[in-house]
């Protein structure tokens, strides 16, 4: 059974929907540049918050361009855009730096961080990234806030909590845009695994700004995915996207003394409820599999 097999046959198991692509980090020699593995890696795909991954190459790109001060506060004031985690889930005004807004959004996922961020960059320059980065099957319409005004609208609710209650109820059946990739935000696993490897290649920013990307994808707090998938010595930096029955997982695995392999995980589960373990549980196993095909040791 090919690795490709192997991954559907993951996916097939969870009872999810699942698209998958992982390449090596290394543009360079033969072992690397012409292998891959493709699991539906060019269908169209909802990206939930993997699209912060732009959001963040944006601002790296501005503050090389000396446009953005890291250091800079800034005052968030409330209402801002709600979520579980980070300033999102805080009730009272926040002031924090460019550099720290960042960080809560790629390390926590954090909604209302995000769209400031997006907000200062510029949601038109983060719109055009996918075209000059030469990622044909990926576009980016607003953030987070735009997405669940078209979530309240699509579920008849008032406030995201109860639009995401409507979505849960796997005995109410709901057209969503923010679960069809036809709609607002949408990627390919393999634009996702380019993207990784040219960031992680220093490509996309300076030293400096790669630096601290990297670190930001290496302290993300959701271990259950595509970190669960690896023995504790590997080193696995990545970001998570989710909206409903929309569960995804791209990043950058690294075995000791190996190449780092590219790698992205994106899935659509039979049941909506709020917690699908096994979905999670995917992520990770498909991971395994993938990567594991493409290791090889660094010279």
């Amino acid at each position: 059974m090919s690795p490709a097999d192997e991954v559907r046959a993951v996916f097939r198991d969870a009872g999810v929907r699942g698209w998958l692509h992982a390449r090596p980090v290394s543009g360079d020699g033969p072992h690397h540049s012409d292998r891959d593995v493709d699991a539906g890696a060019h269908a169209p795909v909802v990206m939930a918050s993997v699209y912060k991954l732009f959001v963040l190459v944006a601002y790296c790109r501005e503050v090389d361009a000396g446009t953005v001060d890291p250091r800079e506060p800034v005052v968030v004031p409330v209402p801002r855009t709600p979520g579980l985690t980070g300033i999102s889930a805080l009730v009272d005004p926040v002031t924090m730096s460019w550099r720290d807004l960042v960080t809560s959004m790629v390390t926590a996922s954090d909604n209302a961080a995000a769209d400031v961020v997006h907000s200062r960059v510029g949601r038109d320059r983060v719109a055009a990234l996918p075209t000059e980065l030469g990622l044909p099957g990926t576009r980016i319409r607003g953030g987070t806030d735009e997405v669940f005004a078209d979530l309240l609208a699509d579920t008849g609710t008032d406030d995201v909590a109860a639009a995401f209650g409507v979505l849960a109820d796997n005995d109410v059946p709901v057209e969503v845009r923010a679960l069809s990739p036809v709609y607002g935000s949408a990627t390919t696993a393999a634009d996702v695994t380019a993207l990784l490897a040219l960031l992680w290649r220093g490509e996309l920013a300076s030293e400096a700004s790669t630096a601290f990307a990297r670190r930001l994808l290496g302290a993300q707090i959701w271990p259950h995915r595509l970190r669960a998938g690896f023995p504790a010595p590997t080193q696995v930096a990545g970001k998570t996207g989710t909206v409903g029955a929309v569960r995804n997982d791209v990043g950058v695995v690294t075995y000791p003394g190996e190449h780092p392999v590219a790698v992205a995980v994106f899935t659509h589960s039979a049941r909506s409820d709020t917690t699908v373990p096994r979905a999670d549980a995917a992520i990770g196993a498909a991971a395994r599999v993938a990567v594991h095909a493409l290791r090889a040791p660094a010279l």
